[in-house]
């Protein structure tokens, strides 16, 4: 099996030891990515943004995702995402999870996971 790992070249990735994104057996396995902004709205637009590069030098795209995991410090941040998540996935929306957790930074408001099929 091919291993590909693709890097997006942030400071944690040396740093931690992990790359933005690995295809493997099929899949794009994209990271948990957090995004820059004041707020929750603007850190999910600017994390979606990230994973949709990361899906592009893989070859895939948002279409192809078939898993994604929303990871949130406070649930009740979530709601003001949706209609983001809704127009980003349209007909083509994946199994999702939202889980509330403490993130890397309270400044991240939204960390944002996903698999997609692989090219």
């Amino acid at each position: 099996m091919t291993i590909t790992r693709i890097s997006s070249g942030g400071e944690f990735e040396a740093k931690i030891g992990y790359c933005r994104a690995v295809v493997a057996g099929g899949f794009v396995h994209v990271a948990g990515t957090v995004g820059q902004g004041d707020d929750v709205v603007a850190q999910c637009r600017s994390a979606l943004a990230v994973i949709g590069m990361a899906l592009t030098d893989a070859g895939s795209s948002f279409e192809q995702i078939v898993r994604i995991n929303y990871y949130l410090p406070d649930r009740h941040e979530f709601e003001p995402c949706w209609p983001i998540l809704a127009e980003t996935f349209g007909d083509n929306p994946p199994a999702a999870t939202m889980i509330e957790c403490g993130l890397i930074d309270p400044k991240f408001r939204i960390e944002i996971e996903v698999t997609a099929l692989a090219p």
